[in-house]
């Protein structure tokens, strides 16, 4: 009987640390809807900062100077 039982057991215990397991691993698989969110924020906010600084007047000028330079330049 206690062999029996102690067979049980083990079995149980088995089930419960694969089921531990692969709840953790799934715990962890992904981005969630905030992690989305904040990276959506920092890929905008970023944008805007490179917006601003090529319109800014030097870096602009700079950039139709470059342009001019090529379209202007033989082939």
């Amino acid at each position: 009987m206690y062999q029996v039982v102690r067979a049980r057991v083990r079995a149980l215990m088995r089930t419960v640390r694969t089921a531990c397991a692969a709840r953790a691993v799934r715990r962890d698989t992904g981005m969630v809807t905030s992690e989305y969110a904040m990276g959506i924020v920092a890929a905008v906010a970023f944008s805007v900062v490179l917006y601003k600084v090529v319109t800014s007047g030097p870096v602009s000028t700079a950039l139709r100077n470059i342009v001019q330079q090529a379209l202007d330049g033989r082939m």
